[in-house]
């Protein structure tokens, strides 16, 4: 059985690319000066909060939805 950290590496690498919400994570962790690899880990993990939400609420996967919740951070 192959580890989750290997399963998720290059869908991490895409959506650190291509969704808006990882995007946005990514950019704000560039910011702080984090590692290039460890911002990749961490769009892997959001990557799996957000997989986790979407089988959760059973609901279809909406952008707008996380990125809500960025506007509040951003006082903070």
């Amino acid at each position: 059985m192959r580890p989750p950290d290997r399963a998720l590496y290059m869908p991490g690498l895409v959506a650190k690319r291509h969704n808006p919400v990882i995007i946005a994570l990514a950019k704000r962790l560039e910011s702080k000066g984090l590692a290039p690899k460890a911002i990749v880990g961490a769009s892997m993990r959001k990557l799996m909060h957000l997989i986790y939400g979407v089988i959760k609420s059973g609901r279809p996967f909406q952008a707008e939805i996380p990125l809500r919740g960025l506007e509040i951070q951003e006082g903070i």
